[in-house]
């Protein structure tokens, strides 16, 4: 009797196609927990405006993240399935799925369950809760497995933003930039999201979403899936692995899109703050991706690079995500076997 894993990402177009990008784009935007409006304004935003006319500009974005073994992210998601697969051993099957596009959540499910496995872990590779990410996972595995005539146990890894190996393993790798050369700032960049998404969860008691002070940067029960905050917690937790004071670092969100607010303070604007007040050298972390992508290599490596340059900074330098890590891929084995006991507990 064996013990299913299921490893679940974001996902990725098949190929660098245009099609193939237009496809991945209108099934991830169409999820009504990503673009959270109603399907009636959703799908002609979709399917007549976004993927018609961004398919070309991100069918090139991808061409320059894809590589002989194709898309990152999944190269990185297998990989991290073969390994994590080989630590857990023969008591455990682990399966990867990815929420949109190949492979699918659907057919890593059926892997799982022709293996016959007695119980099912949920693992989403989102550091961070979010309803778009964590969110959209869970309810799509409940709702492929609510018709199988026998359901195995199914949980669900939330988050893990505050896991000792997780914050260690981005700190490694960011330690061999910072023992090889002096920088003169440091940024923790974390994907954004739209402040209606948090509000909406009925988090708004808990902190004040504008302002970089105003927001709870430990975890406490009232604001457990509070995304921004979590967010402030790893970055804080990874600086102080570092050795890092207050002053050396700033946390902002990148990846913004449309009219409507999103949760601040946005990465373009601070890394503009930063080369106008003279650093002129800056480390970048992007620490809500745990595989190097198209938001990590291009947006972050590359056109914020440009956007710091173009201000009067001189060197960025992008931190690499946690891929197939060791230390990572122990972290993962840690979050199946529900080895939770050694992470300190916040003050409340």
């Amino acid at each position: 009797m064996k013990k299913g894993v299921l490893l679940v990402n974001l996902g990725t177009p098949d190929s660098p196609n245009t099609g193939d990008v237009r496809k991945y784009l209108r099934e991830f935007l169409m999820d009504e927990r990503v673009i959270d409006i109603p399907f009636y304004k959703r799908w002609p935003l979709v399917n007549l405006i976004i993927a018609p006319f961004r398919g070309p500009k991100s069918a090139a974005e991808y061409k320059k993240v894809w590589t002989e073994n194709g898309s990152p992210l999944l190269y990185y998601g297998l990989e991290s399935q073969r390994l994590l697969q080989d630590k857990l051993g023969e008591g455990y099957h682990v399966a990867l799925g990815m929420r949109y596009q190949n492979p699918t959540l659907k057919s890593a499910l059926m892997e799982l369950k022709r293996n016959a496995v007695t119980e099912i872990v949920v693992v989403p590779l989102f550091p961070q809760y979010a309803s778009a990410t964590t969110g959209s996972v869970t309810q799509k595995v409940m709702e492929l497995v609510k018709g199988w005539q026998i359901v195995p146990d199914v949980s669900f890894v939330q988050h893990y933003h505050r896991h000792p190996l997780y914050i260690k393993t981005f700190a490694d790798i960011g330690n061999k930039y910072l023992r090889a050369e002096k920088f003169d700032h440091v940024i923790f960049s974390f994907h954004g999201l739209p402040e209606r998404q948090i509000l909406k969860a009925g988090i708004d008691s808990c902190c004040k979403l504008r302002g970089e002070n105003g927001c709870v940067r430990k975890a406490y029960p009232r604001n457990t899936f509070c995304y921004r905050s979590a967010c402030f917690e790893t970055a804080d937790l990874i600086a102080k692995e570092l050795g890092l004071k207050d002053t050396d670092y700033s946390i902002c969100f990148q990846s913004r899109l449309g009219k409507d607010p999103w949760i601040q303070p946005y990465t373009e604007d601070t890394i503009i703050d930063l080369a106008k007040s003279g650093k002129k050298s800056v480390l970048a972390f992007s620490p809500a991706f745990v595989s190097d992508c198209l938001e990590t290599t291009v947006e972050v490596g590359e056109e914020y690079k440009e956007i710091f340059e173009e201000n009067g900074g001189e060197h960025w330098q992008l931190v690499e995500s946690l891929n197939d890590h060791p230390m990572w891929i122990k972290c993962l084995e840690d979050l199946v076997k529900g080895n939770e006991a050694h992470v300190p507990e916040l003050d409340a």
